[in-house]
């Protein structure tokens, strides 16, 4: 179910859209519980439109009408102008045993 197609319908028909998604999930739950739920996916599936829905419904509510935006994608990626730091050599010594100092 995608959110465009959803903003199209009456907060009526939303409220009645969302009462029938609660009970296909209450039922499913019950399913899941006996083991006959073959897509497990589906109870996921309904808690997001659930969502959705509630969500729309609520706009509706405030008065908000929010365009569907899409963002372009660049395939290019933004290379930095920035040098990196130099890294300074620090020279190491060495006493008479073999290990090393700085």
């Amino acid at each position: 179910m995608k959110a465009s197609d959803i903003r199209e319908q009456t907060a009526e028909e939303l409220e009645t859209k969302l009462n029938d998604i609660k009970k296909d999930l209450f039922n499913l739950k019950f399913q899941k519980a006996i083991g006959q739920v073959e897509n497990t996916q589906a109870i996921g599936n309904l808690k997001r439109d659930i969502a959705r829905i509630g969500t729309l419904i609520r706009e509706k509510e405030l008065g908000i009408n929010q365009q569907i935006k899409t963002k372009k994608k660049s395939s290019a990626k933004k290379r930095s102008t920035r040098k990196k730091a130099a890294v300074k050599k620090v020279p190491v010594k060495k006493d008479m045993t073999g290990s090393k100092e700085k």
